[in-house]
């Protein structure tokens, strides 16, 4: 599903032909066309971790254990169709492929500052009071590193009790 989203044209599927008809429409159109362009879950993701220079496939896929090699295969390309992202092969053997930022994606380098900041000033600390609720509403054992003990009532009818 990521990767579908992944090739999705930016402009096209996102505008329509009359987004942009309207005097509102004109002021959310640029931001429309932006978000067609980085606007899922890992698109901006890679272009903040290209941002800190020059990264192999390998480097960028083990830069996050959620994300698989179909997904940033996906998205490097339609990055690099977009013109965000430039794709080079280095000439050595065996050849290795190095993705880094066209002068458009490291334009998106205030972009991704302020999101990653608003995240840190807004969701981290809303995600870190929903773990301590969570974890608070979890009753810890009676006694720790023990089992609770089970009385069974057929044992005392065998003793004939």
């Amino acid at each position: 599903m990521a990767s579908e989203r992944a090739r999705r044209p930016a402009e096209s599927t996102v505008l329509g032909d009359d987004a942009c008809a309207t005097e509102e429409g004109r002021g959310l159109c640029p931001v429309l066309a932006a978000i067609g362009v980085i606007g899922t879950e890992w698109r901006l993701a890679i272009v903040h971790r290209l941002l800190e220079g020059p990264q192999r496939f390998s480097e960028i896929l083990k830069s996050n254990p959620r994300l698989n090699a179909k997904t940033l295969s996906a998205t490097l390309k339609f990055l690099e169709q977009q013109g965000v992202v430039q794709r080079t092969v280095v000439s050595t053997r065996p050849f290795s492929v190095v993705y880094s930022l066209t002068e458009m994606g490291l334009g998106l380098a205030p972009a991704a500052r302020e999101l990653r900041a608003w995240g840190e000033r807004w969701l981290l600390p809303r995600n870190a009071a929903q773990n301590r609720a969570s974890a608070a509403a979890r009753k810890p054992p009676a006694i720790q590193g023990e089992l609770p003990r089970v009385v069974i009532a057929e044992a005392d009818t065998r003793h004939g009790h």
